[in-house]
């Protein structure tokens, strides 16, 4: 269960988020979802994936983090250990809410932001205060609306990136076989990437389609992040 509120100054005030990355707190998974406004900055650290949603079927981005469901490989004494922390798990414990806010002139579903109060990280004692001393926002707070609204603005292209993707025959199935040096074999299966190939030989037509769209430079990242196979393979031998 979840106890997710819309947050407030007042009713918040004594709020802090403890800034620690654990196992206690659910961060060991093995891949986590991204959004294509984070993608310059998730291709420095990590692969970038593809998985179909096993509701929908829809297509959506992941972070691979580790070689096995239940391994994140960045994790170390409470700390993520990487230059970037994807969105989704940087705003943390903060999610986007919709409110009708017609009857004061606002929308009827605005995005506003909302906090889980059963998350682990979330205490009044130590972490990252919310809200200054007479009810502002921190910097912390700030940027964490940032992350929020990259996720936000992330989701809403999604789809249409993946249509763009799917129409141009970008996509395809790729399953990683990745031996380590004790000998151990892991297998992912049930991922698609951008087919480099197909990209490269892109008409100039559909390659000035593809980036009128604003999702030339992410396939170009996509492709690039799958580089990052080695890094996670060079931290799983380290720690063997």
């Amino acid at each position: 269960m979840t106890n997710i509120l819309p947050l407030n100054n007042v009713v918040h005030k004594d709020l802090k988020i403890v800034q620690k990355y654990s196992e206690d707190f659910g961060h060991n998974v093995g891949a986590v979802l991204t959004f294509p406004t984070e993608f310059a900055d998730i291709q420095r650290e990590y692969p970038i994936l593809f998985q179909k949603n096993a509701e929908t079927q829809k297509f959506q981005s992941i972070a691979l983090l580790g070689l096995t469901p239940n391994e994140n490989l960045f994790l170390k004494d409470d700390k993520w250990n990487a230059r970037y922390i994807p969105a989704i798990v940087a705003r943390e414990p903060f999610v986007i809410g919709f409110e009708d806010q017609s009857a004061t002139g606002g929308e009827k579903n605005a995005p506003v932001v909302m906090v889980d109060m059963d998350s682990p990280r979330i205490s009044t004692q130590e972490g990252q205060p919310v809200f200054l001393e007479f009810g502002g926002n921190t910097r912390y707070l700030e940027r964490v609306n940032s992350i929020l609204q990259s996720i936000y603005q992330g989701s809403a292209i999604s789809d249409e990136m993946f249509e763009a993707f799917t129409e141009l025959d970008l996509i395809e199935p790729v399953s990683l076989e990745v031996k380590l040096n004790n000998g151990e074999v892991h297998r992912l299966t049930g991922n698609y990437t951008i087919h480099r190939e197909k990209l490269n030989s892109l008409s100039a037509e559909n390659l000035e389609k593809l980036n009128k769209a604003g999702f030339l430079e992410g396939a170009f990242l996509i492709t690039n992040s799958l580089n990052n196979m080695q890094n996670l393979i060079d931290i799983k031998n380290s720690g063997l």
